[in-house]
């Protein structure tokens, strides 16, 4: 299984004839250890330093990895100094973490310490930079409320949402396909109702959270009705 650094590149290694498997060692000796030149790798894995640089060139060409040199010690030696590989912030990424269960603990004891106002407060300043960016993306897009949400799914893809509008009969829907806090919101609604408060006051109009991935549904639905005495004759989809 790729796990570990090379999570997203596995195919890119895979078609390069390079041994997953062994890759994602290597990252977690780089991972455990800081720093380690590919002599040291391979004494650990038991492998030679050619066969650990073929691992390491192939993880330097995917910027999994970055490499220095190692200040000598002692009297100046004949030959190239050592370099030594370190795992790049993008490798550290794709390690498992565990911000979603910190962030859940943080809002449990805000909630033990401040009561539900206190939470809701965390909520509102959470997507207030969300909110300003947001804005500030969707300038030009008018005064129409469908309009506006289709203005708003792109600023929101953008932040990671995967988000689309959609023109239906009865107005408009903002589809969100990606939640980043999903985890911490089924605990803590709060966090749905600033966002879906944000919505409201982008577009311009009262919105409605129809379902949310947060609840276990597979999309976060929100409908936008239809300005009073206008029509919506044809279904117009905005894909991102």
């Amino acid at each position: 299984m790729a796990t570990a650094a090379t999570g997203s590149r596995a195919s890119s290694a895979e078609g390069k004839g390079v041994d997953v498997r062994t890759r994602d060692r290597v990252a977690q000796l780089l991972l455990e250890r800081g720093t380690a030149t590919a002599a040291e790798l391979g004494e650990v894995l038991g492998l030679s330093s050619a066969a650990i640089r073929k691992h390491l060139d192939a993880m330097l060409a995917d910027e999994l990895v970055a490499v220095r040199e190692v200040p000598r010690r002692g009297p100046r030696g004949r030959g190239r100094p050592a370099k030594a590989f370190m795992l790049t912030a993008a490798a550290r990424e794709s390690f498992p973490h565990f911000y979603d269960g910190i962030a859940t603990a943080a809002l449990r004891w805000i909630a033990e310490h401040g009561g539900p106002e206190a939470v809701d407060a965390f909520a509102a300043t959470q997507v207030s930079a969300l909110e300003e960016r947001c804005r500030t993306a969707m300038l030009s897009a008018g005064d129409d409320p469908i309009a506006r949400a289709e203005a708003l799914a792109e600023a929101l893809t953008a932040e990671g949402y995967a988000a689309n509008a959609t023109t239906i009969a009865t107005g408009g829907q903002l589809c969100q396909h990606h939640c980043p806090v999903a985890h911490v919101a089924a605990e803590f609604p709060q966090l749905c109702d600033a966002e879906t408060a944000v919505i409201s006051r982008l577009i311009g109009t009262h919105v409605q959270r129809l379902a949310t991935i947060a609840h276990g549904d597979g999309v976060c639905t929100t409908h936008i009705p239809a300005p009073q005495g206008s029509t919506t004759a044809n279904t117009v989809r905005t894909d991102r």
